[in-house]
């Protein structure tokens, strides 16, 4: 095949497979999308404010809010069962906070390494959660907070954030008859 029709094709890729728009999901899809978002992060929230930050300890990262998405708007998503929430936070925690203590002095390197090595890794133990990338990213460039709790940013909070956001989905997402959660644990 020439060059020319070889870039033609992957050109093409570009364009996608279908037309037009994902259908929208039902009013009662939305609403209980939101409550599970609005209970989830408001919990970790107020966690975070009445025991966490007296200890100095952050409970709350940007990447929960990503995760309270799948788990909430798209809790069939296999991105959004248990397995994948949990793992793939506390694989992309460890890997960030390795990546900022071995490579700080080259910033650059720690932020693509981190977000590299932790997408590998969830691939590999079969853990993938997109939020997870920006876990170890914030492990990076979370700043001095984030830096002062070393490998402690896996347990809090990286381990503790999605246990309680878990907590919510199972009792959220199991109240209307039209959901179900957790499609499987392992």
């Amino acid at each position: 095949m020439k060059l020319e029709e070889r870039l033609g094709d992957y050109l093409r890729k570009f364009r996608g497979t279908t037309a037009g728009s994902p259908p929208r999901v039902r009013n009662a899809e939305v609403f209980w999308s939101w409550i599970g978002a609005l209970l989830g992060i408001g919990l970790l929230a107020w966690l975070g404010q009445r025991f966490f930050a007296p200890r100095e300890l952050p409970l709350m990262i940007g990447s929960f809010g990503a995760s309270a998405v799948l788990l909430f708007g798209a809790p069939k998503s296999p991105l959004a069962q248990p397995r994948n929430l949990i793992g793939g936070h506390v694989v992309s925690a460890l890997i960030g906070v390795l990546c900022w203590k071995l490579f700080a002095d080259f910033p650059a390197l720690a932020q693509a390494l981190a977000v590299a090595t932790a997408i590998a890794l969830m691939h590999l133990t079969r853990t993938l959660h997109p939020p997870g990338g920006a876990t170890a990213l914030i492990a990076v460039i979370g700043g001095p907070q984030i830096h002062a709790l070393g490998f402690l940013y896996v347990l809090i909070p990286a381990t503790a954030g999605p246990l309680i956001l878990l907590a919510v989905g199972l009792v959220v997402n199991n109240l209307p008859r039209s959901r179900r959660y957790p499609e499987f644990w392992l």
